[in-house]
């Protein structure tokens, strides 16, 4: 029988409750999903309908006993939001909406997303695409960012936020859509080999120092 963690329930700040946050790949919704989210915590009379960090719309305020309910109702997977794992992959609307994008952010996130998303990994890893330099995504403080410019895109790893933050250090520039995916498997390849359990990806190049890990990435 699975735990309530494993059904991606997080116990709430009243000790009784929880939310769950179902799995939205880099945040694009449609209608008939936002419809669904909102009749189902309706049903289940929800406590609030948060729109998360991470791009997800967490439904806050379940009983217990109906856990199970809810995530039948959705039909969808748990977002990855806790653990040690590949969380949340964000991408700004970069070339499909944005007129200041230089870069498809969209395009190369929902790939990040398809193949890494709740991947475990010695730590949590978070990665966001931005597809400009102005990085709406917040690309220079996640594990692994990627942010759009005219001859293509530069790779940032280590950055982070939260109660030691750190800016993020260039890899790599003018990367192709290819390029960027491939440096990128080769990052997350690196962290896992490398890493200590626990251990973010600013904290493994603290300890490695950033010649020896961009030596062997570049």
């Amino acid at each position: 029988m699975l735990k309530l963690g494993e059904k991606g329930a997080i116990l709430q700040r009243d000790k009784e409750t929880y939310a769950v946050a179902p799995h939205i790949p880099c945040g694009v919704v449609t209608p008939e999903l936002l419809r669904k989210i909102a009749d189902t915590a309706e049903k289940y009379n929800a406590r609030a309908l948060k729109i998360t960090g991470a791009t997800r719309i967490a439904i806050v305020g379940i009983k217990e006993e109906d856990v199970d309910g809810v995530w039948a109702e959705l039909g969808m997977a748990p977002g990855a939001a806790v653990g040690l794992c590949v969380r949340s992959v964000r991408a700004c609307p970069g070339t499909t909406f944005c007129k200041l994008g230089q870069q498809d952010a969209l395009g190369i996130g929902m790939k990040l997303d398809s193949q890494y998303h709740g991947l475990e990994l010695p730590g949590k890893f978070k990665i966001a695409v931005s597809g400009c330099k102005i990085n709406c995504a917040e690309s220079w403080v996640r594990d692994l960012g990627l942010f759009g410019k005219p001859d293509g895109w530069t790779l940032v790893i280590g950055g982070n936020v939260g109660s030691n933050p750190r800016i993020a250090r260039e890899l790599a520039s003018d990367l192709k859509d290819d390029q960027a995916i491939e440096k990128t498997a080769q990052v997350i390849a690196y962290y896992r080999e490398n890493a200590k359990k626990g251990e973010r990806v600013g904290k493994m190049i603290e300890r490695m120092g950033f010649d020896t890990v961009s030596a062997a990435l570049i």
